[in-house]
């Protein structure tokens, strides 16, 4: 991972235009070729950001001090650099992954092997579908096609609910998945965080481990 502090603007040029004005931020260069800018707020959110595959220039002569990094959409992500305060680079190695609630875990495993108990024509596409900030639970598709994105928990919480959000944001911007639907799946989901989900066009589905093991009824309950 390359780790770069400096006053940068940034621009982005694809779907849409977009411009941060010349500041203080940092740049993370990750091995799988994302590139994202962090200002010193907004937790671990980027301001913007580039998901591999991609291809980062540096710029020389003229350019020097110019980033292009462009996906295979053409997107283009372009910093320039006014001052670098900062700039190394750490082999951080093969991470083990997040290790789950082993209740989550199995959750998960149930749910893909009966992955038509979200709904009539459900198929499943992946477990653990990996993206640049980290795996999406299950992915898979509706009875129409559709890509859906399914994030598990024991509990529901708006935290859950925030780290689904971003897998679709991230998700939708590739042409080949999106749209891309959100289902927030627990066993128990707080009130506060339904609200939320409800808000952002995300269902939720209510778990029955036992039933989801085949003990009870197993049927699955949309919201």
């Amino acid at each position: 991972m390359r780790l770069v502090i400096a006053r940068c603007s940034v621009d982005y040029a694809g779907r849409l235009t977009a411009h941060l004005p010349l500041a203080p931020r940092l740049i993370l260069v990750k091995a799988d070729g994302s590139v994202s800018i962090h200002a010193d707020d907004r937790a671990y959110k980027p301001l913007n950001w580039m998901s591999p595959p991609c291809t980062l220039k540096e710029g020389s002569g003229d350019d020097a001090g110019v980033w292009t990094v462009v996906n295979k959409a053409g997107e283009k992500l372009i910093i320039t650099m006014e001052q670098i305060l900062h700039d190394s680079s750490h082999e951080l190695g093969v991470d083990p992954g997040l290790i789950k609630d082993g209740v989550e875990a199995h959750l998960q495993e149930l749910l893909a092997d009966r992955i038509e108990t979200l709904g009539e024509g459900y198929t499943l596409i992946r477990r653990e579908y990996p993206t640049a900030i980290g795996p999406v639970d299950i992915l898979c598709r509706d009875s129409d096609g559709a890509t859906v994105a399914v994030e598990i928990k024991r509990r529901g919480e708006i935290d859950g609910v925030e780290q689904l959000t971003r897998y679709l944001d991230l998700l939708n911007r590739d042409p080949h998945l999106a749209p891309v639907k959100g289902v927030f799946a627990a066993q128990e989901i707080k009130p506060q965080a339904r609200v939320l989900a409800t808000d952002r066009g995300i269902d939720c589905a209510v778990l029955d481990y036992d039933a989801l093991r085949g003990i009870e009824d197993d049927k699955l309950r949309l919201f």
